[in-house]
């Protein structure tokens, strides 16, 4: 289900922020877009929902990150290394990491 979202200009948003504000509460999220691309996303939110918003926003950003490391890792066939080679790998970080840090 594709969801459509409003976009808005840089410039729409310097000369017209009352509007965009108004906009925001009905809409809840804007596109903001510079040169006619999008580059973030405005979300409506208060002073009491603002620090649960942004974990939200930070937790998708890392579900996001893992799902594509994970994709990389299928494409470039980690998949099929062996649980001892993995192992080692681990070993040798680690050993490397202590020695670094004393």
């Amino acid at each position: 289900m594709e969801v459509f979202m409003r976009f808005i200009s840089v410039r729409d948003l310097r000369d017209k922020p009352a509007q965009i504000r108004q906009d925001l509460s009905r809409e809840k999220e804007l596109v903001l877009t510079l040169n006619g691309k999008p580059f973030a996303i405005v979300a409506l939110t208060s002073e009491n929902t603002l620090e649960k918003s942004l974990a939200m926003i930070r937790r998708i950003r890392a579900e996001n990150a893992v799902a594509s490391m994970q994709k990389r890792s299928l494409e470039k066939g980690a998949d099929r290394f062996p649980l001892s080679a993995i192992e080692d790998e681990v070993i040798a970080v680690r050993k490397r990491r202590n020695e670094n840090s004393d």
